[in-house]
């Protein structure tokens, strides 16, 4: 009886181990790369991967974006002014207060970004 108490007690260890590792991966989404219209500068190559990496809350760029293809069409169906606001606002205010924390950011300039 011992062997079989301590073969159910092994198995639930494993199961609860399972579960736990399965529940605390990040669930990634959409492609790693995503290439952005930058208008007359160029096209902007987004690294999504990294910035999932990277950040907690997908809602960060998520709030504005709503779907991953989102960023895409409003970039590319918006006029120059729009498009300045999006990078400004969201973009390089967000770098720039990576900046400022002195943790690891992306670009704050337009060669920094645009190809």
């Amino acid at each position: 009886m011992n062997r079989t108490i301590l073969k159910i007690i092994i198995i639930s260890l494993v199961i609860f181990i399972a579960a736990v590792v399965t529940a605390s991966q990040k669930v990634i989404s959409g492609a790693p790369e995503i290439t952005l219209d930058g208008g007359s500068r160029g096209e902007v190559p987004f690294p999504h991967k990294l910035h999932q990496d990277g950040l907690d809350d997908c809602n960060v760029c998520h709030d504005t974006f709503p779907k991953e293809l989102e960023v895409i069409k409003k970039m590319k169906g918006a006029d120059e002014l729009k498009k300045k606001q999006v990078m400004n606002e969201v973009c390089i205010k967000c770098h720039r207060e990576l900046q400022k924390a002195n943790k690891s950011t992306g670009p704050t300039s337009c060669k920094g970004c645009h190809s």
